[in-house]
């Protein structure tokens, strides 16, 4: 697998101009090319990282919108479907190191936290290529983090995957305006209160009535 700060191949079916397909929730077009100071507050809402977002682009996958969040403190996740089929590939990246000595105590799975199965590692190129029981996966890291690509071995094969995470790289402003989450409509606007009088220093009315 190539790597670097960017790994090869433009990404996702997913351009300035491009429309988007997002898995269950119909089709959306990428904005109209968003700032970089909006894109970066988009990322901060979703609590990540700006350069923790990835993309990739498989044949016949797509980017599950739903599925797009957070991973760990500031790691990004997304799923990608292959619609009709049910095959799913799991992207994730997030802060991280990855050796031969550590390959194996690592759980297979994006976002996994718990104790899998027999973990075996075979080194890909750049990358490891990583087994657990029905699960595998291709790790790369890149500048301090780890990017992986996960899926069920018995719905994607190992050569999809391995395209899959050899088209991994950093997304473009373009890609991440498709990607992220749309910005807040309330960002930066007080809470409404519903106790608060329209008129006075604001203080909630605590007046007791007769008899109270």
């Amino acid at each position: 697998m190539k790597s670097a700060a960017r790994l090869p191949r433009p990404l996702m079916a997913v351009s300035a101009a491009a429309a988007v397909a997002l898995v269950g929730c119909g089709t959306e077009t990428a904005g109209g090319g968003a700032d970089r100071a909006e894109l970066e507050e988009r990322a901060r809402d979703a609590q990540v990282a700006i350069e923790n977002v990835y993309v990739t682009e498989v044949p016949g996958f797509e980017v599950a919108e739903q599925s797009v969040g957070v991973l760990g403190a500031d790691g990004f996740s997304a799923t990608y479907v292959k619609q009709g089929a049910g095959a799913q590939i799991r992207l994730g990246v997030d802060q991280g190191t990855m050796d031969a000595a550590s390959c194996p105590g690592i759980p297979v799975g994006v976002g996994s936290g718990g104790l899998g199965g027999t973990v075996k590692c075979v080194k890909d190129g750049k990358s490891w290529y990583r087994t657990s029981g029905t699960e595998h996966e291709y790790v790369t890291e890149v500048d301090g983090r780890l990017v992986r690509l996960n899926a069920d071995t018995t719905t994607v094969e190992r050569g999809t995957l391995r395209e899959a995470a050899e088209a991994a790289h950093a997304a473009s402003d373009a890609e991440l305006d498709a990607v992220l989450p749309p910005a807040r409509e309330d960002a930066g606007q007080p809470v409404e209160r519903g106790d608060l009088p329209p008129a006075g220093d604001g203080a909630p009315n605590n007046e007791v009535g007769a008899g109270g």
